[in-house]
Order: structure tokens, then C-alpha cells, then sequence
């Protein structure tokens, strides 16, 4: 059976091979066909206050980008490689009315026109739009900018029903208030995957399950993402209720219930979780097969419900998660495995994740 041939109907379906997380080969493929296709989280808009390089996915894409906001506080997010002799024109965030290379003095306006060259009077047809910088596909979300090297759709068909799905949300209350990496040994893929489904739950997070209705656990499908919801153990557990208690809510609001948390997953590496006191964003970084990086991007809007239900001890279940995910990462190298089964009423998000690899990894 080829590796990217993932039955539609769950039942019948069996997961990616073992090769696909193994094989340096299908990690090298992924991030042209996978990263460079879809769209990568780069900061929040309040972070740029003129000109702001980033690196795209470091370590693995690699791709210098800068924003920048220009007079009209428009912002751009352009290739940070001269269009010269490829030297990277901004290396820390500052504050200039134009960009300038100090290699050999190429200058562009905030919106990577080119303005000048010295010393190319005599050179024939130029300026082009070829000494112009590129453009970076650039989107932004509430407070927060994403960037596509080479989109395979628009970025809101990535993150449509997540805006529907959580417009109630009062975005405009959250406050920054902590960030932290965690390197995981293990495939970014496998860690992707704990993550969409709660089937592991019960088994691996005591405190969590005590937390939410682990039998209320449900997950939705999208094009290109996935909702898990789950609902508070009891009314003291931390829950988004209903209006009346819970001011993150709106009468209006579909999830009037008592709701512990909505995570929300964007492929291929980028999870949102909501909670009473706010939201985690959390990236997913490939550094090699067997190595990946996760940053814990935290905003609070409610800084009195932080100690409560399944937000409450973040640290703890990304331990616990980091722990299983690691020991899954050294099963799969056995010569005994190959490709599992997906259990129907648990493993959704976890079926879809591995078919939108399969039709990517496919282009």
C-alpha cells in the first residue's frame, strides 16, 4: 500500500507508515510541500513598530522575512535578502524611514520598492521589478500576522471556521503574559498528532481528565483544521459557561455550555487552545526527525481563572505529552511496526491530519 494513500473512511483506514517519520528523505520533501505551502505564525502586529526581521520556521525553513510598517502604518512583510548579492539587509528590529544594505548600499522603500544603486549608471535595462523585494504573502488574524512562502490556498481557508466558530471570544482583553520552548524528542508529526485527538487523555493526563467530561469529548473537521471541545467535570471546574458567569462569553455564543476548553488545530503546526482565562498559541518547529521544538506563546484576559480546570497546569500536561510522544518516537523504529489503526470515535482529528499530509506530501 503507498505511504500517502490514506482510506477516507476511518474504518477501513490505517495510519501513515512508519517510514514517513523515520525516512530523512520525507522529512527534507516536507518542508517544501508541507511548510512552504501553508502559513507559518510570525508575531503579533504590536511587535512591529517599523522594521522587524524574522526568520521563517528557523532551523528548518529558514527563510529571512521583514516586516515592516510604512508612513500610512500599512504593513509589509518583504524577502530580507538584497536583491544585489543576497546579503541579509536587516539584522535586528529599528526604526528607518527606508531600508538600506550595507553591503553596497542598495536602498527600497518600506514596501520594498527599490529607490537607488550606486555606481549602476551604465547598467542596461534597470531597474526591473526583479531588484524590487519580493512580497511575502502576509495575513493578519485579531492581533496576530502569519506569513505562506508559497501559499496552497488563502489564508482564510485555513482559519475560516476558527474566526466563525470563536467570534464570540473577546480578543481585544487579551494580554500578553509569557512565552517558553520545549524541545521534544520526536518527529513534529507524532507530536501533532497527541495533540488531535483526547483518546490518550484518560491514560496519560490524570490531572487533565479529573478536569473535563472526558464521554462529552467531541472533534470537528474542516478543510484545513480541526476542533476538539471539551466539557468541565463539574460547574466549579474552570468552565466557559454561559453568560451570566462567564464574561468571555456572548448570549449569541453556540458553546453556551459549561466548556472546559476549545482547542483548535490549523495545519500543519499551529494550535490554539481557549480557556476561561485566555488563550495559549502554540507553534509547532521541525528541527530534524527526531527532534522538534514547541512554543508556548501564552495571552491572558482573566488572570483570576488561571489556576482552574483544564488550563490550569499547562507545564504539567506538555511533560506528560512530551514523555509519550518521545516513547512513541522510539516504538516506531522497531522492525516489528509499520502502520497502525484508527479507533473511529476518538481518532478523528488525527485520520484528517494524516490525509491533508498525504494530499501535500502528494503535490
Amino acid at each position: 500500500m503507498p505511504i500517502f494513500d490514506i482510506n477516507p473512511d476511518i474504518s477501513r483506514a490505517h495510519t501513515l507508515a512508519s517510514d514517513f517519520y523515520t525516512d530523512e528523505e520525507y522529512f527534507e520533501q516536507s518542508k517544501e510541500k508541507i511548510f512552504a505551502r501553508s502559513w507559518q505564525f510570525l508575531c503579533t502586529s504590536d511587535e512591529v513598530k517599523n522594521l522587524k526581521p524574522l526568520t521563517i520556521l528557523e532551523g528548518f525553513l529558514d527563510e529571512p522575512v521583514l516586516l515592516t510598517k510604512d508612513d500610512e502604518n500599512n504593513l509589509h512583510c518583504l524577502s530580507n535578502v538584497c536583491t544585489h548579492r543576497g546579503n541579509v539587509l536587516v539584522e535586528n528590529a529599528c526604526a528607518e524611514n527606508g531600508i538600506r544594505c550595507r553591503y553596497h548600499g542598495r536602498r527600497f522603500a518600506l514596501d520594498g520598492k527599490f529607490l537607488s544603486m550606486p555606481e549602476f549608471e551604465s547598467v542596461e535595462s534597470f531597474p526591473t521589478e526583479r531588484d524590487d523585494l519580493p512580497k511575502i504573502p502576509l495575513a493578519v488574524w485579531q492581533n496576530f500576522l502569519f506569513a505562506s512562502i508559497n501559499p496552497f490556498a488563502p489564508f482564510e481557508n485555513f482559519i475560516r471556521e476558527m474566526r466563525e466558530r470563536l467570534n464570540w471570544f473577546d480578543y481585544d482583553r487579551l494580554k500578553f503574559s509569557a512565552a517558553k520552548d520545549y524541545t521534544v524528542k520526536a518527529h513534529w508529526a507524532l507530536y501533532c498528532e497527541n495533540y488531535l485527538e483526547g483518546f490518550h487523555v484518560p491514560f496519560v493526563h490524570q490531572s487533565l481528565n479529573r478536569a473535563i467530561d472526558y464521554g462529552s469529548y467531541t472533534t470537528e473537521l474542516f478543510p484545513f483544521s480541526s476542533l476538539q471541545t471539551a466539557l468541565s467535570e463539574s460547574p466549579s471546574s474552570g468552565g466557559l459557561a454561559d453568560a451570566e458567569t462567564q464574561p468571555l462569553s456572548k448570549p449569541q455564543n453556540p458553546f453556551d455550555k459549561n466548556i472546559a476548553s476549545f482547542y483548535f488545530f490549523v495545519f500543519p503546526n499551529l494550535m490554539f487552545n481557549f480557556y476561561p482565562w485566555g488563550l495559549s498559541v502554540n507553534v509547532v518547529k521541525p528541527i530534524n526527525p527526531q527532534k522538534t521544538k514547541v512554543s508556548y506563546l501564552k495571552f491572558t484576559s482573566d488572570e483570576s481563572k488561571l489556576n482552574q480546570g483544564a488550563g490550569a497546569d499547562l507545564e504539567a500536561v506538555e511533560l506528560e505529552d512530551e514523555a509519550i510522544v518521545e516513547s512513541v518516537q522510539k516504538g516506531i523504529r522497531s522492525r516489528f511496526y509499520s502502520a497502525g489503526r484508527y479507533s473511529p470515535t476518538r481518532e478523528q482529528g488525527t485520520h484528517h491530519f494524516h490525509r491533508l499530509i498525504a494530499e501535500f506530501m502528494k503535490l
